[in-house]
């Protein structure tokens, strides 16, 4: 399945943010809309700023269009105040983009949990996120770090237990 282009894709003042300040943050929000639903399709989680340019979310080749990088820092930061983003350093060239929430991860995978009556149920972290089982559901491949994220808002509630093995880490559904 190909990834589907909102309109202003094709609309080259687009890719310059424009100083009206009610333009300005309803062309942000079409941007955090956008790069997250282009994370989400390509199950994106890391992102490097300097990559980000030249990356078909940020660079449109067909009309010859590119977001500047400052722009681009504008963009994550209003990912970030929305709680869908975070640095991974000082210098702000690394970030995780969380196109869906730690909470709402850990809602998809404890819905699973009880769909499949595995309440009382441990698991690896692997068998979870990468085991046959879970194929089919949209965390499958989910990486390590949003996942123990996802289980450590599901032990806030009191549904899961993240547990150390002999082998890495696991979790104890309730």
């Amino acid at each position: 399945m190909s990834f589907e282009w909102p309109w202003q894709y094709n609309f080259p003042p687009f890719f310059t943010l424009q100083p009206n300040v009610d333009t300005r943050q309803k062309q942000l929000a079409a941007w955090c809309s956008l790069t997250l639903s282009y994370c989400r399709h390509h199950k994106l989680y890391t992102v490097d700023i300097m990559e980000a340019q030249e990356s078909p979310v940020f660079n449109n080749k067909n009309i010859d269009r590119k977001l500047s990088t400052d722009a681009i820092l504008t963009v994550f930061e209003e990912l970030r105040k929305k709680g869908n983003l975070e640095w991974l350093d000082k210098n702000k060239t690394r970030c995780l983009v969380m196109w869906r929430r730690p909470e709402e991860w850990g809602k998809l995978i404890y819905h699973w949990v009880s769909k499949n009556a595995m309440v009382n149920t441990v698991f690896t972290l692997y068998e979870l996120a990468n085991g046959d089982d879970t194929e089919s559901e949209e965390f499958h491949g989910l990486e390590e770090w949003m996942l123990i994220r996802s289980l450590q808002a599901l032990q806030t509630d009191g549904k899961a237990e993240i547990i150390t093995m002999d082998d890495g880490k696991g979790v104890k559904f309730f």
